[in-house]
Formats: structure tokens, C-alpha cells, sequence
């Protein structure tokens, strides 16, 4: 799986692009303020329709620009043709020459993970980033789950809508529970199921990272409802009544993480949280690969050079796969000083200005 051309059009800083990549590595060069990043968020943008920013459409549109494009051919089990255009007043989502509207038929077409400075949020952040990053994993390798998803969520804002008038009838909330509890149920096994599969190789990495023996850590799933969830909704009526929102349901779940029995959020150090986070995308990728039997294309941006000698080679099963021509990744940096420890060969690209250049090597 790998992408084979991206085309940009009022792209953040990009004015226009044309590039065409091969399979392997790619190492976007170039100071802070360039591009590198941004193009990454392009080729995360069309395996997901979002950036790994978490910023708004809006802000992807170079400024002064109605909208913006990013087109790309997408090289998987076939080839695909995606382009997507986005203005305040229109938003189109081509697919091999046919105009689609749901979000899950583009997924799949090139499934990318991404290692950034926002990954200290799956263990800093607030609970709703761990949700995140169960529920992309599991529309990334299960096409149903992103509808029984947008199930729920429908229900919930429904739901919560209802109960804020504060003279909702028990009728149209119970029709609205019914789906919650349908779908909802249905969203705590799959988490609950992914969370046992990926358990082992989120624990082994963090142990091969941190190099540490002597700390002990797990990682659990920590769902909201524990029981039967239409006995513990029906038995939350009188708080949702009085606070006038579903106060039990998965959209309350969280991850915990603990080092000798303790979440490590209480007395992790920095270096301890980062090596989570880590661990967590790299077990990501693991699984993508286990269920597709392809890796999918890693995008680490500029995030090798924050670590030490030691945690960088724990990419090195990720980067193995690559180097034997299985997979593509790319990859920004400001130095050169780091990566060249690493024997890989690289196709190196710099970048100034929203312009893409090849270098000689």
C-alpha cells in the first residue's frame, strides 16, 4: 500500500503541487515554517478526510484562497483516484471518476498512521482523544463500525436534545434509548474486544522502549457501563432529568494506563508519558498490518528527533517492513544530524516555501 501521486491546490502554504512518490522512504527536509507538516496532514487528509491537527476545513485553505484541493492515487489492492475539494459553499468527494457523500466509502483506499507532537494527548489529553483513538482504529478495520458510530451519536445529540427542553415525555425518550442502547452496546464489545487484541503489543513495546524491567504496566479499557445498559440508563433518569444530558453511556469510556499499579498520569515523568503515546501508535500500526497483511503508509513528523538513540530504534520493526519494499513512509526533520545512524536508503525531498524539491544522494 503506498501513495503514488498528491496533487495540491491552495493547500495551507501550497500554492500547487504535482508529486509523484515510489514505495520506501521519503525524508521531507527543510526549517520550521516550510511545509513539511503540511504536507503530511494532505496525504493523512486523504486517508481520513481530516487533518491529525484536529483543525477545521477552514484553516487548511491558503489564505486569501475560496477553498482548497488535494488530490491522490491511492496504490492498495487496486489503484484508486481520490480527490477532494472544500470551500465554505461546496465540498466535493470524488472516488475513481464518481462523486460519493459518506465518509466510510473512502476508508480503506490508504490507511496511514500518524506519529506527531499531538500524540501526547492519547495520555494527557482529556478521555475523548483515547475514544478517538479506539474508534479510528476500529473504522480503520472495520467499515461498519463508523455507521454504528454515527448510530449512536445521532441518538445521543437526539437524546440530549430532548432533555434539555426539561419537558421531555417518556415516550420520546425511550425511543431514543432504544437506539442508544442497540447501538451503544454494539460500540462497548467492539472497543472492549480491540482493547484485549492490542493490549499485549501496546505493554511489550512500551517494556522494549523504556528498556525498564522493573517497571510493571498494562493497559485496560475502562467502559462506563459495566452492566446491562438500558438497566444502568434507566436507573440514571432522575440525574439526566436534573442535568439534562445522558450522563451513562460509551461516550463517557476511557483507556487506563498504569506503571506498578498506578495510572501513570499520577506519576509518570514526561519521558514515561511520551514513550505511552509511542507505544500506542506503534501498536496501531502493528495491528493495521495484522489485519490487512499490508502496513499501512507512516507519517512521523518530526518527531524522531525528540527521542533518544534508544527509542528511536524501536521503530525499527516498522522500518524493516519498509525497507524490504512492503510498505512507504514519510518523514520530516529540520537536521539531517539523527536519521543518518539509521541504514536505510531514502529518497530525500526539500522543501521551501510550499515548493517540493528532489535532492541528489
Amino acid at each position: 500500500m503506498h501513495l503514488k501521486e498528491l496533487r495540491l491546490r491552495d493547500f495551507r502554504n501550497y500554492t500547487a503541487l504535482d508529486a509523484v512518490f515510489q514505495p520506501g522512504f521519503h525524508l521531507f527536509l527543510g526549517d520550521n515554517g516550510q511545509g513539511k507538516s503540511n504536507l503530511l496532514e494532505a496525504i493523512y487528509l486523504l486517508s481520513t478526510l481530516k487533518s491529525f491537527r484536529g483543525v477545521p476545513n477552514s484553516l487548511l485553505v491558503r489564505a486569501g484562497q475560496k477553498g482548497y484541493f488535494v488530490g491522490g492515487v491511492l496504490v492498495g489492492e487496486r489503484e484508486n483516484h481520490v480527490k477532494t475539494y472544500w470551500s465554505a459553499r461546496e465540498r466535493n468527494l470524488v472516488l475513481n471518476g464518481r462523486r460519493i457523500a459518506r465518509t466510510e466509502d473512502i476508508y480503506g483506499t490508504i490507511r496511514a498512521v500518524v506519529f506527531c507532537a499531538e500524540d501526547m494527548l492519547l495520555i494527557k489529553g482529556g478521555p475523548q482523544y483515547r475514544r478517538r483513538y479506539m474508534d479510528f482504529l476500529l473504522a480503520q478495520t472495520d467499515s461498519s463500525y463508523l455507521t454504528i458510530l454515527q448510530r449512536y451519536g445521532l441518538a445521543l445529540r437526539s437524546r440530549n436534545a430532548a432533555l434539555k427542553t426539561g419537558k421531555v415525555s417518556v415516550g420520546v425518550l425511550e425511543g431514543f434509548s432504544r437506539e442508544l442502547v442497540s447501538s451503544g452496546s454494539e460500540i462497548i464489545r467492539r472497543r472492549s474486544e480491540l482493547v484485549q487484541k492490542i493490549r499485549p503489543t501496546v505493554c511489550q513495546t512500551y517494556a522494549k522502549i523504556a528498556n525498564q524491567k522493573s517497571e510493571e504496566v498494562q493497559c485496560y479499557y475502562r467502559p462506563n457501563v459495566e452492566g446491562d445498559f438500558s438497566v444502568e440508563l434507566a436507573q440514571s433518569r432522575q440525574r439526566e432529568l436534573a442535568q439534562r444530558y445522558t450522563v451513562v453511556g460509551p461516550h463517557r469510556d476511557d483507556l487506563d494506563f498504569l506503571m506498578n499499579g498506578v495510572p501513570v498520569l499520577r506519576q509518570g515523568s514526561e519521558g514515561q508519558k511520551r514513550t505511552w503515546a509511542l507505544a500506542l501508535k506503534m501498536a496501531q500500526a502493528e495491528y493495521l498490518t495484522q489485519v490487512h497483511g499490508v502496513q499501512p503508509v507512516l507519517l512521523i513528523d518530526d518527531v524522531m528527533g525528540e527521542l533518544d538513540q534508544h527509542r528511536r530504534q524501536a521503530f525499527l520493526p516498522l522500518l524493516n517492513r519498509v525497507a524490504s519494499g512492503r510498505g512507504q513512509m514519510f518523514m520530516t526533520c529540520t537536521s539531517k544530524n539523527w536519521y543518518q545512524e539509521m541504514d536505510f536508503k531514502m529518497t530525500e525531498w526539500s522543501i521551501q516555501r510550499g515548493q517540493l524539491f528532489p535532492l541528489e544522494t
